[in-house]
C-alpha cells in the first residue's frame, strides 16, 4: 500500500517538524471555530512528545502517515464545507 504521504507536498511530508507545525496550524484553526484551542493543541502537542524518542522506522513511517491522513481529512472536511459539495462517495 502506498504512504499517504505522497497526497501532502514532500517538503511536509519528508520533515516531521514541518508535519508537526502544519497540524499545530490545524488545530489552532479548527479549535478558533470551536472554541477549544488549548485542547487541541495541547492534544497534538502531546502526541508529538510522546512519540518524539521512537526509532522504529515502520513504526515513524505509521505515525506520520496517521498525521498525514488526519490533515487530509481536515482538508477535504474544509472543502466540503467551503463549497457545498461532497468530494467522497459513500455508500
Amino acid at each position: 500500500m502506498p504512504s499517504l504521504q505522497t497526497a501532502l507536498p514532500p517538503e511536509l511530508a519528508n520533515n516531521v517538524i514541518r508535519l508537526y507545525r502544519e497540524c499545530l496550524r490545524r488545530a489552532k484553526y479548527v479549535g478558533h471555530q470551536k472554541q477549544n484551542t488549548k485542547l487541541l493543541v495541547d492534544m497534538v502537542r502531546q502526541q508529538f512528545k510522546n512519540n518524539k524518542n521512537e526509532t522504529d522506522p515502520e513504526k515513524i513511517q505509521k505515525m506520520k502517515d496517521d498525521a498525514a491522513r488526519g490533515l487530509i481529512n481536515h482538508i477535504l472536511y474544509e472543502a466540503e464545507r467551503l463549497s457545498g459539495r461532497k468530494f467522497s462517495k459513500t455508500t
